[in-house]
């Protein structure tokens, strides 16, 4: 296509923008709001995904050994669970460590609750905390870290723990709540898509004599086609940008007044430097795809003169 046909195409579909006037701000309005509701979905969803992750990156295994294990089998058995391909990294943890993170956990209100705990006193177990590659693998790492108990005398281990039951369902509602989210913003688009599609429509329609004229004088479908799908395409480019700047204004002004606190989940919100290019991007192609497409389907179906 030459320079100055895509120059004439993009000046036609502005200037049906501009002269359909109050057609066109009420499409703008409804595609906004379509948009709107879909850009929200996508920082929920966008969001969900994070928390999802930083969830199942908590997940870890627990091995508690027996007490008064020598530590030269403490550290044959650290060697062998370094060796398991699925294992991310180990660290050890004494009793004397374990029983001060307890202590910090409980605070004030524990500090009656663990008094004479200390030193031949203290009933915690030395332990392992190992984290793993991916924590879908979980399960079965904890099952090697076991087998790792057989045929030793006397038996370093005394029980591995890794939320069993409890991490399993956390994997499956996370699943689901992934798909849900993706299903509601693919059910959105659709419904910006109709909006989009049915305002090419009515200025299809409003324009079908002329069409029908330029037709007549030999220009191809092509060349009628075009200021059509620009003008979808600038549609979908104000109709996202609006929300957008909505929803990032929202979601700044909410990470900035701390009106929601995660910090006791250990979980936190998607920072916005990393989330506003993400939902950008998305939003303003989401709007583009969608204004091209609606244009797409009506002019296939209205255009022929």
């Amino acid at each position: 296509m030459k320079i100055s046909t895509f120059t004439r195409h993009l000046r036609e579909g502005t200037r049906n923008v501009i002269r359909n006037g109050w057609m066109t701000f009420a499409s703008i309005c409804s595609i906004a709001i379509s948009l709107f509701i879909l850009g929200v979905f996508v920082l929920i969803t966008l969001n969900v995904n994070d928390i999802a992750s930083q969830i199942e990156k908590q997940v870890e295994i627990n091995v508690y050994l027996e007490v008064n294990t020598p530590q030269s089998q403490i550290d044959i058995l650290q060697g062998q669970i370094k060796a398991i391909p699925e294992v991310k990294s180990i660290k050890f943890v004494s009793k004397e460590e374990g029983l001060i993170y307890l202590r910090d956990k409980l605070g004030e209100s524990g500090k009656a609750l663990l008094e004479g705990f200390d030193g031949e006193n203290n009933p915690l177990n030395d332990a392992f905390t190992i984290e793993v590659n991916d924590p879908r693998n979980v399960a079965a790492v904890a099952d090697q870290i076991s087998a790792l108990n057989q045929d030793k005398d006397p038996k370093p281990i005394y029980k591995v723990n890794y939320g069993k039951g409890t991490v399993e369902t956390l994997f499956k509602v996370t699943e689901i709540v992934r798909w849900v989210g993706f299903g509601i913003v693919i059910l959105l688009s659709f419904t910006a898509v109709f909006l989009i599609a049915n305002t090419i429509k009515l200025t299809i329609l409003a324009r079908r004599k002329e069409i029908a004229i330029m037709k007549l004088v030999g220009a191809t479908n092509s060349f009628i086609r075009w200021p059509f799908f620009i003008e979808g395409a600038l549609l979908g480019v104000i109709g996202s940008v609006i929300p957008l700047a909505l929803i990032l204004g929202g979601y700044w002004k909410l990470l900035n007044t701390g009106s929601i606190d995660l910090s006791l989940l250990m979980i936190k919100l998607t920072p916005f430097n990393q989330i506003s290019p993400t939902l950008s991007a998305l939003l303003l192609g989401i709007g583009i795809v969608i204004g091209i497409w609606g244009s797409l389907i009506s002019v296939r179906k209205f255009l022929k003169v």
